[in-house]
């Protein structure tokens, strides 16, 4: 259920091992690399992290090459960016990671026509699903209709040997999961009222901002809520987002929107609009919330499995959602290879390997959400453990502006490339405990550095 990245990928993850596998998608899919109605945070920038991008490598091999054949942005981190966090400047040393920053669409056009050309992968496309087929103990297909055909439409079964939901954050699965008596599905949530607007820009650089400065990023924190920048796009535009939380949403008016901008920690971004040709209006997204969905727990029907945003959303401040997708299908994947009756791949011990392979960036992006003020939901609640780690983070972000050895453990860690235990490597560790945090620039630093060079 899904056509998106999750679906598409999952859809290629099960054609190993089945003998036809349907994608049903709600939407038509649009020619070359356009925007899906189905996808209302589409327009907004994205980014693909390393972990995603090994991932994918390992699911499409050459996929990669063909994202920067076709123009994706290659930004290095921190090398190409000018960033600010907690109040300091991050030191511009080579990078130590990368992260692609071209248009969601174009990266989904190049998936769609690599997956959709295995012979064992249909699509129905313009089609809802409305309901799952089966009882409390097993799932056993999808009921659907033609979404030309309007709210009359004949209705009609599609049975399956196994449902996977990738229908994305509005899911209707728990719902439907209830009315064939199913048990129901624990929801865990987390929301800050953080909403973002967007809005594309052409510089007089071209695909670089100011000399070999690609983007520009100031992230928010419980002190400093408002947060943006400007990321680079495959046509050489700048796509440009600003944030704030609930009750100072920023606003879609063209104007107001470059008014706001005025409001992050430092002046940077608005002298840069100051000279930029706005290509669009600012468009606006608000449905940020974290929410996890326990389909792991017992008392769920076999047949029935839920992967990316269906399964676990995460706040999309945190550019995770696109890793996570190909992540979960390089974990699908490898659960159903496996052999031998203790890893029998039944649909429990799947999902539990699914939610494992998000739990990584829902611990950072639930972890983060928790400390910022006003936020609501069944999981905000701060434990003690949390108190203890929140603590040693602190630390590992006041010193990876400055520290290379800090920044590179962090990035790691932050774009799913390496687990949390990388920040707890004794270099790391010997910093984040016994050094002060170095001295970092005073002002956005315009160019890359060497390492030992002062800042």
């Amino acid at each position: 259920m899904g056509g998106s990245l999750a679906g598409l990928l999952a859809a290629h993850a099960l054609a190993g091992h089945a003998g036809r596998v349907t994608v049903v998608e709600r939407d038509r899919f649009p020619e070359g690399g356009g925007a899906r109605a189905g996808v209302p945070q589409g327009r907004h920038p994205h980014v693909l992290l390393q972990g995603g991008q090994t991932a994918l490598e390992s699911l499409l091999p050459g996929i990669l090459g063909e994202l920067r054949a076709a123009g994706a942005p290659w930004v290095g981190m921190p090398s190409d960016m000018t960033l600010w966090q907690n109040g300091r400047w991050f030191r511009r040393f080579p990078a130590t990671t990368h992260i692609y920053t071209g248009s969601r669409g174009q990266l989904e056009d190049l998936v769609r026509r690599r997956v959709l050309a295995d012979p064992a992968i249909s699509v129905l496309e313009g089609t809802d699903v409305v309901g799952l087929l089966g009882d409390g103990a097993r799932v056993r297909g999808v009921r659907v209709r033609d979404r030309s055909a309007g709210a009359g439409a004949e209705l009609r079964d599609l049975e399956a040997d196994l449902v996977v939901d990738a229908s994305g954050a509005g899911t209707k699965a728990p719902q439907w999961l209830t009315e064939i008596g199913a048990g129901t599905v624990h929801e865990e949530t987390i929301d800050t009222g953080l909403a973002y607007a967007s809005r594309i820009y052409r510089g007089k650089g071209g695909i670089h901002l100011d000399d070999d400065t690609l983007g520009y990023y100031v992230y928010p924190n419980p002190e400093q809520v408002h947060g943006g920048g400007a990321l680079p796009l495959e046509d050489g535009s700048h796509l440009v987002i600003v944030s704030g939380l609930r009750g100072d949403e920023p606003p879609t008016d063209d104007e107001a929107f470059e008014a706001y901008v005025k409001r992050l920690a430092h002046p940077l971004l608005d002298r840069w609009l100051a000279e930029a040709e706005p290509l669009t209006s600012a468009f606006g997204f608000r449905r940020t919330s974290n929410v996890r969905r326990r389909y792991d727990l017992p008392g769920l029907p076999a047949g029935f499995l839920a992967t990316g945003d269906a399964l676990c959303t995460f706040n999309p401040i945190y550019g995770q959602g696109m890793a996570i997708a190909a992540m979960s299908a390089v974990a699908l994947r490898d659960a159903l290879a496996g052999t031998g009756r203790r890893r029998t791949p039944t649909t429990r011990r799947v999902q539990s390997v699914l939610i494992a392979a998000s739990r990584q960036a829902w611990d950072i992006s639930a972890g983060a959400d928790r400390q910022m003020p006003g936020a609501t939901g069944s999981a905000v609640e701060i434990r003690p453990a949390d108190r203890v780690a929140g603590w040693y983070l602190r630390r590992v972000t006041e010193r990876s502006p400055g520290d290379p050895v800090v920044g590179r453990a962090f990035r790691s860690v932050l774009t799913l490339s390496a687990p949390v235990s990388a920040l707890f490597a004794p270099p790391v560790l010997r910093s984040v405990l016994l050094r002060p945090p170095a001295p970092t620039p005073a002002e956005p630093p315009s160019s890359r550095e060497e390492l030992g060079t002062a800042p």
